[in-house]
């Protein structure tokens, strides 16, 4: 399986056009590392064994009990993408390379490391900011089979993971697509926190609300037609004959003819395209030359997030050659469900292979949304505030 966008390295950088941008204003940020530290600390003190700290049940009761005492501004600039982008950069949360230690060589050592008082900072501070963030924008949730159901995850490029579609990888394109496109609890947020990227190794994103189909290509991608299996991450040997079909797109019900409210669950790389007819394989060809085409590929810098809307836009990686010495790209991941955001009732009957989610966080209350076309009129660029508060 798998997909046939090019490995081509020269997709266009994001201009003012392509991605929205917002602002950690004034002391925002600095706001979110403090009360981190605090709650760092707080936590170091009462916990007996400090490399449990992160699985310790009563660390998101305190993030979330806390996250109201950040300034409103945070809340406010971690709502969700609000143009056809599908995503959007946050600028300004405080970070220094010094504090972050080197790159580990894995994801298990990240984890030993986020603890070791032996060691400067660590990353136990920064997952805690990265919750608080999560906890702010919506309800962060992990996985019990991906990263040892940790709600921080570290996205490093591991020795022998070089050529894989995982977060891992390295040398490889990795396919754009929906995070965990697989399960019907799937994030409808993800946020992706750079902590060093040294060769500007660039996240590609693409929006389905930029695309051009035809309307009877959209119609065939309407309909169920094949399964989206887990990806390697969460191990290899999972049943096909429960698999559940299930559609590539669909738009919010008397909106099919408005690009809008087009949404999609996508990951080619994990689709078995094979075992479809041929007119079915050729509208799904088209929709990734599409996503191709409008693709746009920020390289994070250290202290930026990227937001990105799961059910409108599908995420992946430039290939890069690591250096495994401790200075390669390094990014933390957090799952996010927004309440006000439910899925469809379909997906209820699929079973999920069996992955779990881990969800310590009480549901966050739901954002006030605007009417349908105030939303869609800021998505076509009507409404622009950039510059305001605003696979990994």
């Amino acid at each position: 399986m798998k997909s046939v966008l090019s490995e081509r390295k020269a997709l266009h950088p994001p201009s003012i056009d392509d991605i929205e941008h917002r602002e950690l204003h004034g002391t925002a940020g600095q706001a979110v590392r403090d009360l981190a530290a605090e709650i760092a600390l707080t936590t170091t003190h009462s916990t007996v064994n400090a490399s449990e700290s992160l699985a310790d049940p009563a660390l998101p009761a305190q993030i979330a009990a806390r996250a109201g005492d950040l300034p409103a501004a945070v809340r406010a600039t971690l709502r969700p993408p609000a143009t056809a982008a599908g995503a959007c950069i946050v600028r300004g949360l405080p970070l220094s390379d010094s504090e972050i230690g080197p790159t580990p060589p894995d994801w298990q050592t990240a984890a030993l490391w986020s603890t070791d008082p032996g060691r400067a900072c660590g990353s136990l501070q920064l997952d805690i900011t990265m919750l608080l963030l999560a906890a702010a924008a919506g309800e962060p949730f992990g996985w019990a089979g991906q990263q040892d159901g940790r709600l921080v995850n570290n996205i490093i490029p591991a020795a022998g993971h070089e050529v894989e579609q995982s977060g891992a990888s390295s040398t490889v394109l990795l396919s754009p697509h929906t995070e965990d496109a697989f399960h019907p609890l799937r994030a409808n947020m993800l946020m992706l926190v750079c902590l060093r990227n040294p060769d500007s190794v660039g996240t590609t994103v693409s929006s389905v609300r930029r695309v051009r189909l035809t309307r009877p290509q959209q119609d065939i991608l309407r309909t169920p037609t094949l399964p989206i299996l887990p990806d390697v991450s969460y191990g290899s040997s999972f049943e096909r004959a429960d698999a559940v079909s299930v559609p590539t797109l669909w738009s919010e019900p008397g909106h099919e003819d408005d690009p809008g409210s087009l949404t999609l669950r996508f990951d080619p790389a994990y689709t078995p395209l094979g075992d479809a007819g041929p007119e079915f394989r050729e509208a799904y060809a088209q929709l990734e030359r599409e996503l191709e085409r409008v693709c746009v590929v920020p390289a994070l810098r250290p202290g930026e997030l990227l937001l990105i809307d799961n059910d409108v836009a599908v995420h992946g990686r430039v290939p890069f050659t690591p250096r495994y010495d401790g200075t390669d790209r390094w990014l933390k991941r957090v799952n996010i469900r927004l309440p006000e955001r439910p899925r469809r009732a379909a997906e209820s009957r699929e079973n999920g292979y069996g992955q779990q989610i881990v969800a310590p966080f009480a549901p966050a209350p739901p954002r006030q949304t605007a009417p349908a076309r105030e939303v869609r009129e800021e998505r076509n660029g009507a409404v622009d505030d950039r510059g305001s508060i605003g696979h990994t």
